[in-house]
């Protein structure tokens, strides 16, 4: 996996951990555990009865064993999307 992120570098990607999390920002660098670097990072915390919050984190750094999930994020499309509106349960943790 470690080197299909290569393409991602510099990228914003959205990336969803194994506690059930997502994280969006610019991919700065990985190693081969597949520890992530994020910039201009935020998480989306969702929920039933608000919409998404999106806490800020700037500079983040995701273990590698908790990553389930990563991918590029259309920018474009990520913009025209009204975070406020958008209702749905947080994602469960994944058990394996």
């Amino acid at each position: 996996m470690a080197s299909g992120l290569e393409s991602y570098v510099n990228h914003t990607v959205s990336i969803i951990t194994s506690d059930g999390r997502n994280f969006v920002g610019t991919l700065k660098g990985f190693d081969q555990t597949i520890n992530l670097i994020l910039d201009e990072s935020h998480e989306r915390v969702y929920s039933t009865n608000q919409g998404v919050e999106q806490v800020v984190l700037g500079l983040h750094i995701i273990r590698g064993d908790n990553v389930v999930i990563v991918g590029e994020l259309d920018e474009n499309l990520d913009s025209r999307l009204d975070l406020s509106s958008i209702r749905a349960d947080p994602l469960n943790h994944i058990i394996h």
